[in-house]
């Protein structure tokens, strides 16, 4: 586990750590540093040394998160922005889709970059989002005065400094119609160590804020990721999981089920599993729409409903999120209605009202 005391810059040390160039990643696992080089000149690699110890051989789960592949770069099919958020950001690194709330991006960084990222167009340029920038978001949310919750993502929030993070959120606190705060983060999976005694009593000041984070395997929840939940649901903060379905990582009922029951238990509540979107560079993650909805209906009424998160996929062209749910009802009439359970016994209820 992690010392409840952990200084704030025992994180900021690994991370400065972090696996960088193809030269440095060949020195500890066998890759060709031609491909990998190619690679992460389009899209930048950063592989802290916490979270590249949890791989264990090549092409296992971890190793595919974030090891760059040729893959990459050959593919076709995706595009920068599927989702269409240039076009539905008001004043830069503000993202306004939803009437009631908005997605701020506070940050360019990430303590990992996951080779699936929705934004590799924007995540690990080298220049940061400015204090100017910054301001400019918080000034279009105090203006409309419809935004009841903000959103904070990037990049990873969380690589902020616990004074830029705590000012962010004093600005935003100071708009009277905000009424709900919540952090996207994936360090407490990648970056344990930042998850400090200090982040979280600054925190908890600013509640109601809710977190929520993002695991993809079982493996990813160690000794230290527990902690770091623990720490932060002991400071009364909710949590929950935006999980993304990934070919060759956790496309199998098993895998997602055993990672489930495993975030239940840290107070960790499944919120989403994802469709992962069709963006450059990461298609190759790709899996069929029915593999979803076969894991799904996998883990319903064979663990826990809270164990259940909702399968979402992200309507291209700015659509918006959209719940795909196992179909479970077999015949309607006026009177009864044919609905098959999760053994796939089918019964027959009567209606009564109406």
């Amino acid at each position: 586990m992690i010392p409840a005391q952990n200084k704030t810059g025992d994180w900021q040390s690994i991370l400065s750590a972090s696996i960088t160039s193809a030269e440095q990643l060949a020195t500890i696992w066998p890759v060709d540093t031609a491909d990998v080089q190619r690679v992460a000149e389009s899209f930048p690699m950063r592989i802290n040394p916490y979270y590249l110890g949890l791989i264990h051989s090549v092409q296992d789960p971890i190793w595919r998160q974030v090891i760059p592949d040729p893959s990459e770069i050959e593919d076709t099919r995706g595009t920068d922005d599927p989702l269409s958020e240039n076009e539905q950001s008001p004043v830069p690194h503000l993202i306004h889709r939803y009437p009631d709330r908005v997605v701020f991006l506070v940050s360019n960084q990430c303590a990992t970059y996951c080779r699936f990222c929705l934004r590799k167009r924007k995540v690990g340029h080298p220049v940061a989002i400015t204090r100017t920038a910054l301001q400019a978001g918080i000034d279009y949310i105090r203006a409309d005065t419809s935004i009841r919750e903000v959103i904070l993502s990037g990049g990873d929030p969380l690589l902020l400094t616990d004074e830029a993070l705590s000012d962010l959120l004093i600005g935003i606190r100071k708009c009277p119609h905000i009424t709900i705060i919540r952090i996207h983060t994936r360090v407490p999976c990648t970056l344990p160590q930042r998850i400090t005694a200090d982040l979280s009593r600054m925190l908890r000041s600013f509640h109601p804020l809710y977190i929520n984070t993002h695991f993809n395997h079982p493996v990813e929840i160690t000794s230290q990721s527990a902690a770091a939940c623990t720490m932060l649901a002991d400071s009364g903060i909710p949590l929950g999981c935006q999980t993304v379905l990934l070919k060759g990582v956790n496309d199998d009922p098993k895998v997602m089920k055993d990672l489930m029951q495993l975030l239940i238990a840290l107070r960790v509540r499944p919120y989403y599993i994802h469709q992962v979107d069709p963006v450059r560079g990461a298609c190759h993650f790709s899996t069929p729409l029915d593999r979803g909805l076969e894991i799904i209906k996998a883990l319903e009424g064979h663990t826990s409903g809270i164990s259940v998160p909702r399968l979402m996929i992200d309507l291209p062209g700015g659509g918006g999120k959209i719940p795909l749910t196992p179909a479970y009802i077999e015949r309607k009439d006026k009177k009864n209605w044919s609905i098959r359970n999760f053994e796939g016994k089918v019964f027959q209820y009567r209606l009564v009202g109406g």
